[in-house]
Parts: structure tokens; sequence; C-alpha cells
């Protein structure tokens, strides 16, 4: 049982490091300018760590810590660009107001003890 303990312990600590890091990647956001309109926003179909707003812009964003940008980067799968972008679906059919603003989706990797690397439309979703 003891392995089993360490495990949950393990979860709960990775799960608070992420809770951080989208804390840490908001606060960068409403530094630059924009609106944080959803944190954690988690359907069936997929989550969207942030979701925010600047002007005319929704802006889906997904927040990765790791040690370099190369493997934050590379932690953001095809499949995970498709669960977000079923989760922004889910998010705009909640909030119709919003479907005529133009939508991007970007990522905002947080490297320890380095300023926050944004990278704005880090993907598009072809089809």
């Amino acid at each position: 049982m003891i392995p089993q303990r360490r495990g949950v312990e393990a979860k709960r600590k990775a799960w608070r490091y992420g809770v951080r890091s989208e804390l840490i990647a908001a606060w960068f956001l409403r530094f630059k300018g924009y609106r944080i309109l959803a944190r954690g926003f988690r359907t069936p179909v997929g989550e969207v760590d942030l979701i925010a707003r600047r002007g005319r812009v929704l802006v889906f964003v997904e927040v990765k810590a790791r040690r370099d940008v190369a493997a934050a980067a590379a932690a953001i799968t095809r499949g995970q660009q498709q669960r977000i972008a079923r989760a922004a679906g889910a998010f705009i059919g909640l909030h119709p107001e919003l479907a005529g603003l133009d939508q991007r989706y970007d990522a905002i990797f947080l490297i320890r003890r380095k300023r926050p690397v944004h990278i704005e439309d880090a993907w598009r979703l072809n089809g």
C-alpha cells in the first residue's frame, strides 16, 4: 500500500503544480492586457487551461511548465490540440455572445527561473 500512497501524493503534487502554473500564466496575461474569462474550463470533450479576451480576440490558452521551451512545446500533441478545440467549441456554445470574436489558440510555457514564454497563435486546426 505504501507505493500506491506515494502515487497519490505525486498526483496531488503535480495537480498543485499545474494549478500554480495556470495562476502564474493568468497573471502574466493580465499584465499584458488580457481579461481572464475562465480558468481550468473542463467538459466531457476536453479542457482549456485559460480562456482570455483582449479586444476582439478570444484566446484559448494551454499552459505547460517544463524544463525548457522545446519540452513544453513537444508536450502539446495534435490530440491535445483537438481536445482543446472541442472544449473551446463547448465554451462558445455556453457563451454565444462571444461567437463573433476572432479566436486563437495560444500557449504559455513556464520554465523555471525564466520569464513566461507566450506563443500567440501557437497552432491552427484545419478541418
